[in-house]
């Protein structure tokens, strides 16, 4: 947007302006004959009604090309100042003409036909300075504005009363002289307080004050001493001649200031007026001239006094106004500085500092408007991206490289999107994008674009990254609440991270049925744990040698009071991915603990027997873990050698938390087995750093081992290298004879399965437990 040039005016430049030239050169060449006729009453006065007319002439014209430039609240008042100035120039002329022909001696008093002409031209200056738009918007400042113009308009009043109508010493005889002189007071000072009050004037102070002066001058002319007042000097008449002049230029004036845009439009003025003040000086001025000549001492005093006291209030005010101006101008600058903060505060609470996009509440106010217009389906959509492994970006060259692959990100969304759509950062690395005009086909191609766009290779930190993510697209319906929709689009974004990210999916209702089902379960093993709904079953080990039973694998079942036995498989990926697998966790632990305490106590063929729990990563990596095992161990007095510990490969992979975990539960004597082995990304350089004591073979390598020779194969190469590393044994899901006969032959020392039985609760356990013999040496098994 551009920036208006305001020019200013200097009196300078209006000299230079050719009309203003010509005026004041007829009013000089007036003043030149005036000296040439200098006691000639006739020539004089025949001279001076000569050059009215081109001056009123000006003023007419001046008016009439001005109601053609000012706007159309102004038209009306420069119409009457046309008029006006045509009154003059026709009863002007018509003197002028009646001084030339008519018998007797003319003077500076116009006839009964120009007075006529006069007077009218008058009105119409009165009614236009009456009626023209004033802008006072509130009752206050009209009531204000008409305390001020009474003020002036009485002091005026007094001045035309004291020394036109009513002249001291009965001075001046001619009333009508006297009349339109008193006329000319009252308007001048009213004419003075609009232009001075009126926030918003027809003309612009530099033109108006011309004419305001010209009133006052022809005023105060009637007031000057006899010389002034005789009819041969030629000073009187230049000084009659000079308010023409004035009153011509103001017009040409104003005409300049609209030409070159000097004018702003509303004018900036003080909060008080000193023309109340002026008028209180100008009463004591007339009532000091209307004393009489003697006077006693005590009227004297009196009137000091009033006088002095009322110059010390006035002053007193002055300067109170001066310090309220003072303290209003600190108060302006402290509420642009609170209007600043506003302006920011409120743009800090609807855009995102680093990327300038719309933040989430901006952007659930956008996305709510635009639901409360759908009348169709498919009349808009939301798309939910996230950054794929933008974690990694901040991990391995820091946070200011990631907030500088934000801003990019953030660039080419607005780019891949229309104008009226709404891009938003809904924090870290996810962003959402609101399309209004388009279904769920359109706003898949509109995600196919955005990641088109992301994959192009971008230099941050002196780096070529390639951006992926998974974008999650929903369509809107009319009804649609903001928060579902974009539920709806997180939903479908997960989704596409699950079908191997740099994707998009739109949402689907068996997504939403799969979502809410996991949430009514998340919801639900929350109430699980603090209603003690899970039990632990136990499925026993045995030395495959001799078939003794040497311990147990505790297992994890939910009793549920609606669904009733939940598998874990069902429960245990979502409890860990929500983290509640930590509280269930520990609870088995406890459990288990305490039960093989108790089996121990209580049959002399538990006495060395080794239970196994399983603990997931995310446990493992929980801060205190091992403090957390001893305290349990102490508790239940169980001996730390009983209780075997068993993770996954994934749990403890390149983990170096879990790693020193594993180290301080080693350092209490607890066995750490790995669980599942073979089944994730093996790498041998693990066996050798993680203090592991036990390695169960996966039951898929079982289940096939006397027909795959693959399996066999894998199931060998296991045994062989536990033994190397001095590790014991254990294969998981032996079911047939055939299986134990193999597994026993390939060298490992422990076997589990329903071939030896199903996971038993702890009163069937214990059952085995009292039917065992006592064992004839320690076992050496690190199964549960």
């Amino acid at each position: 947007m551009g920036t208006t040039q305001v020019s200013v005016l200097s009196p300078r430049s209006l000299l230079k302006d050719p009309a203003l030239r010509v005026l004041g050169a007829i009013t000089a060449a007036g003043f030149v004959l005036f000296l040439i006729f200098d006691g000639q009453q006739t020539r004089l006065a025949q001279t001076f009604w000569a050059f009215q007319v081109p001056l009123d002439a000006a003023l007419a014209l001046g008016g009439w090309r001005l109601r053609q430039a000012a706007p159309a609240r102004f038209r009306r008042f420069w119409t009457m100042i046309t008029f006006a100035g045509v009154s003059f120039t026709i009863g002007d002329s018509y003197h002028f003409l009646h001084t030339l022909f008519a018998a007797g001696v003319p003077s500076s008093t116009g006839g009964s036909v120009q007075t006529a002409f006069f007077a009218v031209g008058m009105s119409s200056n009165v009614i236009a300075c009456l009626i023209f738009p004033q802008g006072l918007r509130t009752g206050r400042e009209k009531f204000v504005f008409w305390l001020d113009a009474t003020t002036v308009l009485v002091g005026g009043s007094v001045m035309a009363w004291c020394f036109a109508v009513n002249p001291i010493g009965d001075a001046h005889t001619d009333r009508v002289t006297a009349s339109v002189t008193a006329a000319l007071v009252i308007v001048a000072a009213f004419s003075a307080t609009k232009v001075a009050l009126i926030p918003e004037p027809p003309m612009a102070r530099i033109a108006a004050w011309p004419m305001v002066g010209a009133a006052l001058l022809q005023g105060v002319s009637a007031f000057l001493p006899g010389p002034f007042q005789e009819q041969d000097h030629a000073y009187g008449y230049a000084l009659w001649l000079l308010p023409s002049l004035f009153i011509a230029a103001g017009p040409r004036i104003q005409e300049i200031v609209v030409r070159v845009g000097a004018h702003s439009g509303t004018a900036k003025r003080r909060p008080y007026s000193l023309l109340p003040y002026g008028m209180i000086a100008l009463t004591f001025l007339v009532f000091f001239a209307m004393l009489p000549e003697r006077v006693s001492s005590q009227l004297w005093g009196a009137t000091a006094g009033v006088v002095v006291i009322t110059c010390l209030v006035a002053g007193r005010q002055l300067v109170a106004f001066q310090d309220n101006m003072k303290l209003i101008r600190r108060l302006d600058v402290a509420l642009n500085v609170l209007r600043d903060h506003e302006v920011l505060l409120r743009r800090q609470a609807s855009f995102d500092g680093l990327t300038g996009l719309a933040n989430r509440t901006h952007f659930s106010e956008e996305l709510g408007r635009a639901l409360a217009g759908l009348r169709t389906a498919d009349e808009a959509s939301v798309l939910l991206i996230d950054l794929d492994d933008f974690k990694t970006i901040n991990d391995t060259m820091g946070h200011a490289a990631g907030d500088a692959l934000l801003v990019t990100v953030a660039e080419r969304l607005r780019e891949a999107v229309g104008a009226d759509d709404v891009v938003c950062r809904l924090g870290g690395d996810e962003f959402a994008v609101l399309l209004r005009s388009a279904g769920p086909a359109t706003a898949m191609r509109t995600a196919g674009e955005i990641l088109r766009g992301l994959a192009v290779p971008t230099e941050v930190q002196q780096h070529t990254i390639v951006t992926r993510a998974s974008v999650g697209v929903a369509g809107a319906s009319p009804g649609d609440e903001p928060s579902a929709l974009l539920s709806n689009a997180d939903i479908a974004m997960y989704e596409a991270k699950h079908r191997g990210k740099s994707t998009s999916v739109v949402y689907t209702d068996a997504m939403g049925a799969r979502i809410g089902s996991e949430a009514d379960l998340i919801r639900e093993l929350a109430q699980a744990i603090e209603s003690d709904q899970f039990s632990l079953v136990y499925q026993p080990i045995v030395r495959l040698d001799d078939m003794a039973l040497t311990g147990v694998e505790a297992l994890i079942r939910w009793n549920h009071p609606s669904r009733g036995l939940v598998s874990p498989i069902e429960f245990i990926p979502i409890a860990e991915r929500t983290g509640q697998i930590v509280a269930i966790g520990a609870w088995a632990l406890r459990e288990a603990c305490r039960q093989a305490a108790d089996w121990r106590r209580e049959f002399p063929s538990a006495l060395n027997l080794t239970i196994g729990v399983n603990v997931a990563g995310r446990q493992l990596r929980t801060p205190g873990f091992a403090d957390e095992v001893r305290g349990v161990l102490e508790r239940t007095q169980l001996p730390a050698a009983c209780l075997s510990i068993e993770v996954t490969e994934t749990a403890v992979l390149d983990d170096e938390e879990s790693h020193e975990a594993m180290l301080a539960l080693r350092g209490l004597g607890v066995k750490l087995a790995l669980d599942d082995f073979g089944t994730a990304a093996s790498s041998l350089g693990l066996l050798l750093t993680c203090p592991v004591t036990t390695l169960k073979l996966d039951r898929s390598f079982v289940e096939s081992i006397t027909t795959v020779g693959r399996q066999s194969a894998v199931a060998t190469a296991v045994s062989q290298m536990a033994h190397a590393l001095e590790f014991s044994s254990v294969a998981e899901g032996i079911e047939t004879d055939e299986q134990r006969e193999l597994i026993q032959s390939l060298g490992y020392e422990y076997g589990q399965g329903y071939l030896f039985s199903r996971p038993l609760p702890p009163e069937l356990m214990a059952d085995l437990w009292a039917a065992a013999p006592r064992p004839a040496r320690a076992s050496a098994a690190a199964g549960r």
